[in-house]
């Protein structure tokens, strides 16, 4: 068997947060196509992804799909000197994922028995409310309690307003301050949200590595007062560990970092400094299926769960749960909302997440089968096919 092409799909994605899902289709000389996912977090990034897509053809048309272990050191390598963030390893990914999908359907069997088989049943998910419609305590009220009727037991919400000064489309690190008035609407969000869940429910904060140390902490320390989280994830950015390790020093609660981390050598300075109490890799952008199984068996070694992130695609949270399904020190895989139906749309079958928990078919590959003619008819900017 030969890989035949590799082919990016941006396809329109209205109302998720990035307005489109960018997929991966790496088709064959047999017939045998599997399907990937990157969905970077701008339109711009996607499509010069989408560019490093077609260009790989040259290097990867005629190999064998089956080599899944060789073509991901090919694609890295080729891009060494660009290095390893970015744009590389979610090209890599989107590309690894399709080849585990390839490997299972030729040999007739899920992802997660090539990886060693499963530990688990069903994958136990945690999911966000629409803030959107957090307008008032009652818009508030309604997203929590639809979140808690529908089975899940942990939830995730940033509570922090925009960061004064900064631009409202792309609230990220400016001067990473946040104001006493800003404090004060995080701390009051995070008790009323306590107070509605009772203290069952697992309460996780993404602070989005917007703060500077002194401010992160700061913020940590005040919403472990007002709502006994279980988690506060990336507190300041991911480029700085010593920053990270100032913050871990002075909070309580537990830290959770990962999804901006590529390759498991970005995670090896977290596990040896002892800098996170969760990690959270993503499997559409550190490396695929395969680095998110060696990135989990290393926290494996230090008894730190794993948690990928998802904030896209259909493929996205289907292949880091065939992962997950054999990890044993998993805790949850990440969900966009409580009610996965707005994916149907994109893929054949129906994904079942009742009870909170994500049910995997046994079926070959990833389980799942594109709707070809929904993808034709939402192309964007001619990336497709």
């Amino acid at each position: 068997m030969k890989i035949t092409s590799i082919n990016p799909w941006l396809i329109k994605a209205e109302g998720t947060y990035w307005g489109e899902y960018f997929f991966v289709e790496v088709t064959t000389d047999e017939g045998i196509t599997g399907w990937g996912e990157i969905t970077t977090t701008t339109k711009m990034a996607n499509r010069t992804i989408a560019g490093m897509i077609r260009q790989l053809n040259d290097l990867l048309v005629g190999d064998d799909p089956v080599q899944i272990e060789r073509i991901w050191h090919k694609i890295f390598r080729t891009f060494t000197y660009m290095g390893s963030r970015g744009a590389t390893c979610q090209a890599i990914s989107g590309i690894d994922i399709a080849l585990w999908d390839i490997r299972g359907k030729v040999l007739g069997l899920p992802i997660y028995d090539l990886l060693g088989g499963s530990v688990r049943d069903s994958i136990l998910l945690y999911c966000h409310p629409d803030q959107s419609k957090f307008i008032d305590k009652a818009g508030v009220d309604r997203e929590i309690r639809a979140i808690v009727d529908s089975g899940h037991t942990a939830l995730k919400f940033d509570p922090f307003p925009h960061i004064e000064g900064a631009n409202e489309d792309n609230d990220g690190y400016l001067d990473g301050g946040m104001s006493k008035a800003g404090e004060r609407i995080a701390a009051e969000l995070t008790a009323h949200v306590r107070g509605i869940v009772g203290p069952e429910i697992e309460i996780l904060i993404d602070a989005h590595g917007r703060f500077n140390v002194p401010t992160a902490i700061r913020l940590c320390r005040s919403l472990e007062e007002a709502g006994d989280i279980d988690w506060f994830e990336e507190p300041v950015p991911v480029e700085s560990y010593h920053a990270l390790k100032q913050v871990r020093e002075k909070v309580n609660a537990q830290l959770c970092v990962g999804e901006r981390l590529h390759t498991r050598w970005e995670f090896v300075p977290i596990f040896e400094n002892g800098l996170a109490d969760y990690i959270m890799p993503d499997v559409t952008w550190a490396g695929g299926i395969t680095e998110l199984k060696k990135i989990s068996t290393m926290a494996e070694a230090y008894y730190i769960p794993v948690s990928p992130h998802d904030a896209s695609g259909p493929i996205n949270v289907v292949a880091g749960a065939h992962v997950m399904m054999t990890v044993p020190n998993f805790y949850r895989v990440e969900t966009a909302h409580h009610d996965l139906s707005s994916y149907n749309k994109f893929i054949q079958t129906p994904l079942n997440n009742t009870d909170g928990r994500l049910h995997l078919p046994n079926a070959p590959g990833l389980g799942i089968e594109m709707n070809m003619d929904f993808l034709h008819d939402n192309i964007v900017d001619g990336f497709g096919g």
